[in-house]
Formats: structure tokens, C-alpha cells, sequence
């Protein structure tokens, strides 16, 4: 399995705030914008995510980590014992990801674009 792409993402009151905010500090532009989630990126690809509260998941995760066999980092973390909270699945805008909570609490979404 190959890592991909790794991004922060912080929880915000108000996407449209953050993207303001965060772009007018760091010049980065924004790369998604679905209302509720956000993505700031620089011209080498770094990037952060802004999120109010997730569409489909109980909890917002922390960062996200793009892989590119998310089928195989569920299963490495299904048999690491981690707790899984938000189960593998294909999401409605072309992402199948699952979150896993490690043992400091932080949640972990892990994806990949279908």
C-alpha cells in the first residue's frame, strides 16, 4: 500500500470564513469546496481541509490520509485491534474511505478517489 496524499483537517464553525481566513494567511487557493468540507492547496500540492461536520461519519476526522488500497489499510486496521467509527464505504462523491480512532483519540480518514 502507497501513501498518497496526507492532509489536516481542522473543524470550523463556517467553511466560507475559514477558506477566507486560512487563504488570505497561507496564499493558498481552494481546490474542493462541497459546503461542508473544504480544500486549501498551494501550487505543490500540500494542502488542509476546513470542516464543519462531516456529511456521512458520526465523528470529523482529524486528517485525512488518501492511499491507494483502502481495502488493504482497513484490513491492516481491523487487525491492529484500532476502532473503526466510521465503517468502509463508498461515498456519493466518489471517495471510499473508512475512519479509525488511534489510541490517542485522534481520528484518521482513510480514502480513496473510485
Amino acid at each position: 500500500m502507497k501513501v498518497e496524499r496526507i492532509a489536516p483537517i481542522l473543524t470550523v464553525d463556517d467553511v466560507d470564513t475559514a477558506i477566507a481566513e486560512h487563504s488570505s494567511v497561507l496564499g493558498m487557493r481552494v481546490v474542493m469546496n462541497m459546503g461542508w468540507i473544504a480544500f486549501l492547496a498551494d501550487y505543490d500540492g500540500r494542502q488542509i481541509g476546513l470542516m464543519t461536520t462531516d456529511a456521512t461519519a458520526p465523528v470529523n476526522p482529524d486528517v485525512s490520509v488518501f492511499v491507494d488500497d483502502v481495502e488493504a489499510a482497513h484490513a491492516a486496521a481491523v487487525a491492529s485491534g484500532l476502532k473503526i467509527v466510521h465503517p468502509l464505504s463508498t461515498e456519493p462523491w466518489g471517495v471510499r474511505r473508512f475512519f479509525y480512532r488511534d489510541t490517542s483519540g485522534r481520528v484518521v480518514n482513510v480514502g480513496t478517489h473510485v
